[in-house]
């Protein structure tokens, strides 16, 4: 057995696949269903027993049920975009929109949360709902037979069961604290542009080389942080790049992937279709396989917030403020959002591995970070990374394995029709918004109009490419 220092020595790329709005029970609770929660390392497993419910606004209880496959449903559940902000988080938590003190979750408001969503998403031109939903549809959980690529490779490799959001809300704060370690006090995504240090260029004043990948487009993170917005191109790159970067050998020391951020892309954002996020952790996963830089390569597998979808376990109240910011709606960033799947995966990583921090302090999404700190020899950002616990004692093995727990793993099709397909999407709309902002030379005859009259999710990636490449020629002028 190596010890953890060493083990993170081998480490030579880091990279982080980080999709969108599902949470740990919703994806991975039935993973050890079978084997009574306990790994085949013999290891205790914190998922779920099938008797967990939830009581409707009658009060009656629903129990968690398995999502079963085939159907055309299977990959579109929980049919529609469950609440993820703060106050619907605090709803799902507590059964209130503002927490209690001291702030004892119960988890007993998610089905009553998804019923009041569903009420008035059915009244806005701005969702979709597949037909026949019901706000019982958020009990509903995936089993190893429905998401085989993501199961195979908790099951192959290590599972952390204890990893949190980083705050209990949606997607731009938490993503900034894994970018920064700090929201800068921001709890929603009104905030779309974050002027805290990144993770970058802590890098880069080390010399340590890094890389974002968007999908298909130039990565949403460069127009999130300031810091890093105005940097060279060859920082940034597509998941084409990825892919020839791995298999050429010439990966950075960190790496950073994006999902394809519209309703027919492949987040995995709910109520987008699970099978495709599926084929790109596959795809992801070969790419690093097939490197020659697979034995020194720990790839993290994680997703940024809970996306209003049900998980058992109270997020702790021990989280670390990450600094002076004072944050909205009165938090004070002493409390973890609710649990999301976390895998970490390398061939110095025993199979079947439940790996959690040995300390009090859980592992949230800092704790990325505070790895990539530890391996490199890097300041933490924020005192939230600096009291983070890293994740190198996962990394076992003297030897790497030879074995391939994918092999024979087909990557599912969903057999459903989108019911959001070509809406845009709510980050779309994100990025439409900061490429509209974007110093531009006067537009071209033939143009792509203006935000304003953007329609469908097609409607917006073109205008997102065409603002952001027209920017970008203009910088190399």
């Amino acid at each position: 057995m190596a010890t953890s220092g060493k083990a993170l020595s081998a480490i030579n790329h880091i990279v982080v696949l980080m999709l969108e709005n599902r949470s740990f029970d919703h994806m991975l609770g039935f993973l050890y269903a079978d084997a009574g929660n306990v790994s085949p390392a013999g290891q205790a497993y914190e998922g779920l027993t099938g008797k967990e419910s939830n009581p409707d606004g009658s009060g009656t209880p629903v129990g968690v049920f398995k999502i079963q496959g085939g159907t055309s449903s299977t990959y579109f559940m929980p049919g529609a975009d469950p609440g993820e902000g703060y106050t619907a988080t605090n709803a799902q938590l507590f059964g209130s929109n503002t927490a209690p003190t001291p702030p004892t979750a119960t988890n007993q408001g998610f089905v009553t949360n998804f019923a009041y969503t569903l009420s008035w998403e059915s009244k806005s031109k701005g969702y979709s709902i597949l037909p026949g939903t019901t706000a019982n549809d958020i009990m509903g959980m995936h089993t190893p037979q429905t998401l085989p690529v993501l199961s195979a490779l908790a099951r192959g490799f290590a599972v952390c069961d204890h990893w949190y959001a980083s705050v209990p809300t949606e997607t731009l704060p938490n993503r900034a604290f894994v970018h920064a370690a700090t929201s800068q006090g921001h709890l929603d995504d009104k905030t779309k542009t974050f002027t805290a240090p990144t993770i970058y260029t802590a890098l880069s004043q080390h010399n340590i080389s890094w890389k974002i990948y968007g999908y298909d487009a130039d990565p949403l993170t460069r127009q999130t942080f300031t810091d890093i917005t105005n940097l060279a191109d060859s920082y940034f790159g597509q998941f084409t790049d990825f892919q020839s970067d791995a298999a050429n050998g010439t990966l950075p020391s960190y790496s950073f992937l994006e999902p394809s951020w519209g309703s027919k892309g492949n987040s995995q954002h709910p109520n987008y279709d699970v099978a495709l996020g599926e084929q790109f952790i596959h795809d992801a996963y070969y790419a690093l396989r097939n490197s020659p830089s697979w034995n020194q390569t720990l790839l993290i597998v994680t997703y940024d917030e809970h996306g209003g979808c049900y998980d058992h376990v109270p997020p702790p109240t021990n989280a670390v403020p990450p600094d002076s910011s004072a944050g909205e709606y009165g938090f004070d960033f002493k409390r973890f959002g609710p649990r999301v799947p976390t895998l970490l995966i390398s061939p110095l990583i025993p199979a079947g591995t439940v790996y959690r921090a040995a300390g009090a302090t859980p592992f949230d999404h800092t704790s990325i970070l505070k790895t990539v700190a530890q391996r490199w020899g890097l300041p933490a950002l924020t005192a939230r990374d600096a009291a983070a616990p890293d994740v190198s004692s996962v990394l076992s093995l003297a030897t790497p394995r030879t074995d391939d727990p994918l092999s024979g793993v087909a990557v599912p099709q969903s057999k459903g029709k989108n019911p959001s397909a070509n809406k845009p999407s709510h980050i779309q709309q994100v990025y439409a918004e900061l490429a509209g902002h974007l110093p531009m030379p006067d537009p071209a005859p033939g143009a792509q109009p203006g935000i304003a009259k953007l329609e469908t999710a097609d409607d917006y990636d073109r205008y997102i490419k065409q603002r952001v490449d027209a920017w970008k020629a203009r910088r190399r002028r």
